[in-house]
């Protein structure tokens, strides 16, 4: 029997398919005119970063801005920067979505799913006014600027 069907859904994009699919912005391979991760702004893998960094490391913007200098460092201060802010950001604006509780077994450390051990605020100012600025001078310090990154 021919499969290639299934192997279309195993390797199609992930999208929530929330807009309709327009012919001239859709990719050619998977007809999608909507990813998740062009939605995001973010991979799926740097969420992961960021959520293990939140969750289990418990980092704020400033820490878990200083912790992916270090372990990105094939990207820019700035595009670190950019990337640390933007999750927080739709972290606080999403947070409060996180804290209704469901029956689930909860095997690991990390999971998106929220459980009912954990005690952390869920409303949040989406500006992080004071943590933004202190990433903004580790920037504006960091003796390697964006163009020693590009050239």
């Amino acid at each position: 029997p021919d499969f290639d069907v299934l192997a279309e859904i195993a390797n199609a994009p992930p999208t929530a398919e929330l807009r309709p699919i327009d012919a001239a912005t859709a990719t050619a391979e998977a007809g999608h005119s909507q990813t998740d991760e062009d939605d995001m702004g973010m991979t799926y893998e740097e969420l992961g970063y960021f959520g293990r960094l939140r969750k289990i490391s418990r980092c704020g913007p400033v820490s878990m801005f200083r912790k992916l200098l270090v372990a990105w460092s094939h990207l820019s201060p700035s595009e670190v920067a950019s990337k640390v802010k933007r999750f927080f950001y739709y972290y606080s604006l999403n947070r409060h979505k996180m804290t209704t509780i469901t029956p689930a077994y909860h095997a690991e450390a990390y999971s998106p799913d929220d459980n009912r051990f954990d005690l952390r605020q869920f409303l949040y100012n989406t500006k992080w006014t004071r943590q933004f600025a202190v990433i903004d001078d580790i920037v504006a310090q960091h003796p390697e600027t964006d163009k020693d990154k590009n050239d």
